[in-house]
């Protein structure tokens, strides 16, 4: 088919030089596909070097602690990724030798891996002729193709999944995988692509449609929730504070943050005061407190905004258990509390 044999010729001029395009070992096709989700190449590549440096293989990456990996994902957020990673390499070592499977099917039932990551897998490492579709896919095929169908509804994952199957190289399908995601991200870009210079310019539906920016479609999902956040940041004479483990489900579970006290509304100092006294922390004890931040600091995550204010209390001991401030860098926090953590400049 043209389209295939155009994009493939495309991508041998045009691919960026990464790493893991030097590689077929799946554990570091398998890592950078993990890490680059929802993260584009210019922030992941740091994450995938300093894995690949610190977990050489996947029995580095198995025997660690989770802790551990989550100290090392902070800052790619989607925490749940690298808690799947971990869990993934375990199963791996323990179940399956350390031998990665080698075929989409199998590739599934590693904990984090969906149809994209399996695909991408399977054809770059195996040859295997399984089409990968991910946000750049989606962009590429509704914009050359003139597809309306919403991209994330079930229609529109069958639909693209299908069509990209359809497209796919028979012959090189690892060439013709990567050749369209590297299209998606640096030709075909959500936002002014370079459509002058573009091979498909006279076939492409949406660039002689002036369709460029009506195309992907996605159904509009619901409006973020807002939360508001009041951390309490215990600080002794001594130089300790206070971090909690955040337990339960949650995108931040098993990560450290401050004592945190939720609230219906953005509280005022004067409002703070009381909530405060009532903290078992500081029953029968002296301290004095101030506002961090006088303006909420808004952090903004896919399903909700969170409303966020930081206040510091000082006082004269803490409990055996706390933490000493210049020992605070190794815990893993949220991005939200790793950058007050360098605001404040423990």
């Amino acid at each position: 088919m043209i389209f295939n044999k155009t994009l493939t010729h495309w991508y041998s001029i045009n691919k960026r030089s990464l790493p893991w395009r030097e590689t077929k070992n799946p554990y570091y096709i398998w890592l950078s596909e993990i890490i680059l989700q929802q993260t584009q190449v210019k922030q992941g590549l740091p994450y995938y070097e300093a894995f690949v440096s610190e977990f050489p293989t996947v029995f580095d990456l198995a025997k660690a602690d989770e802790s551990e990996v989550l100290k090392l994902w902070q800052g790619l957020g989607y925490y749940s990724r690298a808690r799947n990673l971990h869990t993934a390499a375990n199963y791996v070592v323990d179940t399956l030798n350390g031998l990665f499977p080698d075929n989409y099917k199998d590739l599934l039932k590693l904990k984090g891996v969906g149809d994209y990551t399996a695909s991408a897998i399977a054809s770059i490492c195996f040859n295997e002729e399984t089409a990968v579709v991910d946000g750049n896919v989606y962009r590429v095929l509704s914009r050359y193709f003139g597809i309306d169908t919403p991209i994330n509804s079930t229609k529109g994952a069958k639909e693209f999944k299908a069509l990209a199957q359809e497209l796919i190289d028979k012959e090189q399908p690892a060439e013709f995988n990567q050749a369209i995601m590297e299209f998606g991200a640096t030709q075909c870009k959500p936002k002014n692509p370079d459509c002058k210079i573009c091979p498909f310019q006279e076939s492409c539906i949406a660039f002689n449609k002036n369709r460029i920016e009506a195309l992907p479609v996605k159904i509009r999902m619901a409006k973020a929730q807002i939360k508001h956040y009041n951390y309490l940041v215990f600080l002794s004479e001594d130089g300790k504070t206070v971090l909690e483990k955040r337990e339960g489900k949650g995108i931040w579970q098993n990560l450290y943050q401050f004592p945190l006290i939720e609230s219906k509304h953005n509280l005022k100092s004067s409002e703070i005061k009381d909530v405060i006294s009532r903290h078992k922390l500081l029953e029968n004890r002296t301290y004095t407190w101030s506002e961090y931040n006088e303006d909420v600091i808004i952090h903004k995550l896919s399903h909700q905004h969170l409303h966020t204010k930081f206040w510091v209390i000082n006082l004269k001991t803490l409990p055996k258990d706390a933490i000493a401030t210049n020992k605070i860098r190794k815990f893993a926090v949220p991005t939200l509390i790793g950058n007050f953590i360098e605001s404040f400049n423990f």
